[in-house]
């Protein structure tokens, strides 16, 4: 559940969590924590009805997806900012505190942050190829030479990461998997030289701590959902989404749509922004 993502926003006053309930009840729910309160501006990005039913001066509703534009660009739209802002995620004192705890210290040791895991089984690069592009990113004459690796997933991925993890030494290591919270995960995402992973939140989370960011895409669409944040990039499988979408997809199946991106072509993108090793 996302909603911990907020708990450091400036000026909060209360988080209200909408776990799914049968006829939806959690809307009605919602109605009845909110509805006596008279509200400056309602934002609804869900395109519910609540939004016209709860006392307010202005309200700003997603209708729709826009497939022309990536999401952030479409939702600041909709509060009329003309250039869109990054993404932010506030911390506390005591995320960053706990982050640091986590990340080794030694001056100069490059951290590297990666998310091998996903949502859905289609949009999750293989494991196998994870562990190659780490081998060539951390090798002795490659890009991060001897760097400390910390391996994020949600809670219940760790399964489908454990070959990943395995093949790790425990002392190169950081494995988080729903054992710290979203903030804490962000303020190591904060301290790492660059992520790479998989289309998930947590690719977004990177984007926005503003580490570099690099997102690994096949059947979804980056024009909508590339990661968006000052230093970010994404490189796609040979085969476009439209195409994987023609070959005809199981969206409930759980096979790898992800096999024709090289390992070479993700190296490649890496160099792109940290240049060649001299």
């Amino acid at each position: 559940m996302a909603a911990p993502i907020f708990q450091a926003v400036p000026n909060l006053e209360r988080i209200i969590e909408m776990p799914k309930q049968k006829r939806g009840g959690h809307w009605w729910k919602l109605w009845k924590s909110v509805a006596l309160t008279w509200w400056d501006v309602i934002v609804d990005l869900r395109g519910s009805a609540t939004a016209y039913v709860l006392p307010g001066w202005k309200r700003v509703v997603l209708k729709g997806n826009d497939d022309s534009v990536h999401r952030v660009e479409q939702m600041a739209r909709m509060i009329g900012v003309k250039t869109p802002l990054f993404p932010k995620i506030w911390l506390s004192p005591e995320n960053r505190k706990r982050a640091k705890e986590l990340l080794p210290t030694e001056r100069g040791q490059p951290v590297l942050a990666f998310g091998p895991t996903a949502n859905w089984g289609g949009k999750m690069w293989p494991i196998e190829l994870f562990e190659q592009l780490i081998a060539q990113l951390t090798c002795a004459d490659g890009l991060f030479p001897d760097a400390h690796l910390l391996v994020l997933g949600a809670s219940g991925e760790q399964d489908m990461a454990a070959p990943l993890i395995n093949s790790i030494p425990e002392n190169r290591r950081t494995v988080i998997f729903g054992s710290e919270t979203l903030l804490t995960v962000q303020g190591c995402l904060e301290n790492v030289d660059a992520y790479i992973g998989n289309d998930s939140g947590l690719m977004h989370m990177a984007a926005a701590s503003g580490s570099f960011t690099l997102g690994l895409f096949g059947p979804s669409r980056p024009e909508n959902y590339a990661p968006y944040g000052p230093d970010a990039a994404y490189v796609c499988t040979d085969s476009s989404y439209d195409d994987i979408v023609a070959a005809g997809v199981d969206w409930k199946s759980q096979k790898c749509l992800m096999t024709d991106l090289s390992v070479e072509k993700v190296v490649a993108a890496v160099r792109r922004r940290f240049g060649q090793k001299s």
